[in-house]
């Protein structure tokens, strides 16, 4: 467990870290000081060698409640140059998240309003409970979801966004799944071994490819055209075959063995 954090903690599982928003007695809302704790939490966690999957919970009843509202009230009184450094820092944390190397995995409990969705939709995978209660609920109070935005639309597509966004409704679980906010919801009871199953199955696959295939989604999502994926995605497997682990991997199938990666069972 590391605790050199306020407002986050992180404990490690052998190869799995599990960052912890930890503000238990608010619903883990989240203010300027969880902002910069995340944002330097993943940025960190890029390098260290060891983690080969992330997952981001909530501690208490709750996976996060969005904004703290002692924070919004503070934020209501700050200048424009405030309130975009603010912002842009909010930006650079869902980013971090986005871009971290390491597979990573949102548990989703209790509840998760506003930017909570922007934590969720930056992760790789997301799992919730049937009984969670979400909420992209800006609109209510007369703002927008602007910087979750990005993440929320590459993981439900436009109609659903502005369903969602438009209309700052209250949803559950299973509606989640539905418009592909969560790639899965679950019975509350089942929804640990289910995560489980996730990272046994993460922990199977190459840590290198790995990162490399989320820097290949990355390109060909965000960066390139089809006309320069052609190039770029010849050169990457071309790069990846001749590595030490992809070398490994491919002698470990033709000699029928597990490849080194895979821990002792």
């Amino acid at each position: 467990m590391i605790d050199m954090y306020q407002t986050i903690t992180i404990e490690f599982t052998g190869p799995v870290a599990t960052v912890w928003l930890n503000r238990p007695a608010i619903h883990n809302a989240f203010n300027e000081s969880m902002i910069a704790e995340v944002l330097h939490c993943f940025r960190q966690i890029n390098a260290w060698n060891q983690v080969r999957a992330v997952v981001l919970r909530g501690s208490g009843k709750s996976f996060c409640a969005g904004a703290d509202l002692n924070w919004m009230r503070g934020v209501a009184g700050y200048s424009y140059e405030q309130n975009l450094a603010e912002s842009l820092q909010l930006s650079d944390c869902f980013h971090a998240i986005y871009t971290c190397n390491k597979p990573t995995i949102a548990f989703v409990h209790g509840a998760a309003i506003g930017g909570a969705n922007g934590l969720l939709s930056a992760c790789d995978f997301a799992y919730c409970d049937h009984e969670t209660v979400f909420s992209l609920s800006e609109v209510k109070i007369g703002i927008i979801p602007a910087c979750i935005s990005p993440y929320v639309i590459k993981r439900v597509g436009e109609y659903n966004a502005r369903e969602l966004m438009l209309s700052g409704k209250r949803f559950y679980g299973s509606e989640a799944e539905r418009v592909g906010l969560v790639n899965k919801s679950l019975d509350p009871e089942e929804l640990p071994a289910y995560v489980q199953s996730v990272i046994d199955m993460l922990l199977t696959s190459g840590p290198k490819a790995m990162e490399h295939c989320k820097n290949l989604i990355h390109e060909v999502t965000n960066n390139l055209s089809l006309s320069q994926a052609l190039e770029y995605t010849a050169r990457m497997i071309a790069d990846i075959r001749a590595s030490s682990e992809g070398q490994e991997g491919m002698a470990a199938f033709l000699e029928k063995r597990k490849p080194n990666w895979i821990l002792n069972e």
